[in-house]
């Protein structure tokens, strides 16, 4: 039987290509890079100093380059970005307009660089490549409402680029940070969030009866109290930014019940 995919339009493929490439991205995104391999991605981020949401990407081998899939339409903001940091190190930052990333519940019969998604394999699997594999397409629609089921963000659609601490994200839940690798932009104050402070805010999965209304709407408390706000969704499955204080009580958004996860 052949697997469906659905081509990730909103995606985008950024080559690291040195001696210097793992090292470098290393000492600036939030998770270890070294453990990335041909067929296992690491899920990290690019930070602000104070520990807020910049950039998030998917960082996986292909032979001695590292290849992230990142946000298509902020590529040449990362890029900069990039170019900023590496200084003198031995690494080219290159972009790859003609590859394309693919999903897929299956594991694919096809060529190119396949690997799971990091943040949870119930997403299944991604496929890195400038061919078009031939299969049939998987339904957005499917794709969307499982991603969303399982709160996992996309991008800036979900995490607004500076404002968000990494922790807020779910990052830690899906594997988007390590403790333990060292210093990284931010790392300081994520740490101290990690081991100080009681997250106050964080994304969460939501259902809205009657369907998710537009980005920004804001989710109450029957008592008219401002508990969160809803960013992507699909029908009735959302994610919301969400004051966890808020977790048990009576929620609508747009006059309409809103379930937590």
């Amino acid at each position: 039987m052949t697997v469906a995919m659905l081509k990730l339009e909103a995606r985008g493929v950024i080559r690291l290509k040195g001696p210097e490439a793992r090292s470098f991205l290393q000492g600036i995104v939030t998770n270890d890079v070294m453990k990335a391999d041909a067929e296992t991605a690491v899920y990290a981020a690019l930070l602000t100093p104070q520990g807020k949401f910049l950039f998030d990407m998917m960082i996986v081998s292909d032979g001695d380059d590292l290849l992230l899939d990142v946000e298509a339409a902020r590529k040449p903001d990362l890029m900069r970005r990039l170019m900023m940091y590496k200084l003198r190190a031995d690494v080219e930052i290159i972009d790859e307009p003609e590859m394309a990333v693919w999903v897929s519940f299956e594991e694919p019969d096809t060529a190119g660089v396949m690997f799971l998604d990091p943040r949870n394999a119930a997403l299944g699997w991604r496929l890195i490549s400038a061919e078009k594999p031939a299969a049939p397409e998987l339904s957005v629609h499917d794709y969307e409402t499982k991603r969303l089921t399982l709160g996992v963000p996309d991008g800036s659609r979900d995490m607004s680029p500076e404002k968000y601490f990494w922790l807020e994200t779910g990052a830690e839940q899906q594997n988007g940070v390590s403790f333990t690798k060292g210093c990284y932009v931010g790392q300081e104050l994520t740490a101290r969030m990690k081991h100080r402070t009681n997250l106050k805010k964080m994304l969460v999965s939501v259902q809205i009866e009657g369907g998710a209304p537009e980005v920004g709407t804001m989710i109450e408390t029957a008592e008219g109290k401002k508990a969160g706000e809803v960013r992507s969704s699909c029908g009735n499955h959302a994610l919301a930014y969400f004051r966890l204080e808020y977790r048990d009580a009576d929620l609508q958004c747009a006059g309409q019940k809103v379930i937590l996860g």
